[in-house]
């Protein structure tokens, strides 16, 4: 099985400076196979408000390459036009696997996604409930959410032995990550989001390793899958 690389950021809220673009760009032409992976609240827009023509900071994500993010409590609207208005400017899978829609969603927001990069490699995205049954407004959004933990044993249990390496692109937190990896066995990697930690290397349950790069687009992650070995280390481009 080939060399791996797995670049990631999370929680940019907005926060893309040009100075970060360019090292993350150049940080991804030198891996000869490569994964640009975000773990969710790239965008700045609130729960309530959106933009109707989309969000700048998207289009400036796909120009850059990446293969996939997490949908980050930012990016979810509880109607389905706001939704869609948040997502829309993305070339590149937005991942939940524990949204539930009365819509039909299309290309905008899908669970899984199968990536070729010198080996195969299974991403599946989980957010933080943002809506779930009990709450009333469940009433007027056509969407819910399961609960991540369940989503995740049923993604691992149909992807694990039709891929090469399985990633969790998460935006739950890191103290529901470590719960996460303690209760789905399987999971190689979780790259996450959601409460900014900046871990200087992966953070290891069982045999999966957990990686977070703070927030604001200070750091990049990295990390390198050699074999049955895992490494990571933070890049600061403030630098």
């Amino acid at each position: 099985m080939p060399d791996l690389t797995i670049l990631h950021t999370n929680d940019f809220h907005g926060k893309l400076s040009d100075r970060a673009a360019e090292r993350i760009a150049c940080e991804k032409s030198t891996a000869e196979h490569c994964l640009l992976l975000d773990g969710g609240d790239a965008i700045p827009s609130g729960n309530i408000y959106y933009r109707p023509g989309g969000e700048p900071i998207l289009t400036r994500m796909s120009e850059l390459g990446y293969h996939a993010m997490a949908m980050g409590n930012r990016e979810f609207h509880f109607l389905g036009p706001g939704l869609k208005s948040k997502v829309k400017l993305a070339r590149f899978p937005i991942l939940c696997a524990n949204l539930h829609s009365e819509l039909e969603l299309g290309q905008l927001v899908a669970p899984t996604v199968v990536l070729k990069v010198g080996m195969k490699v299974g991403v599946f995205g989980l957010t933080v409930p943002m809506i779930t049954k009990r709450m009333m407004v469940s009433k007027v959004s056509p969407f819910w959410f399961g609960d991540p933990i369940q989503a995740a044993a049923k993604i691992v249990a149909e992807l694990k032995s039709k891929t090469d390496l399985l990633i969790a692109l998460t935006h739950i937190g890191l103290k529901a990550d470590m719960e996460l990896a303690q209760s789905v066995p399987g999971i190689d990697i979780i790259v996450g989001g959601h409460t900014h930690a900046v871990l200087d290397k992966p953070v290891v349950v069982g045999k999966t390793s957990i990686v977070q790069a703070g927030a604001w687009g200070r750091f990049l992650g990295r990390v390198d899958v050699r074999g049955n070995l895992v490494s990571g280390r933070l890049i600061d481009l403030t630098e």
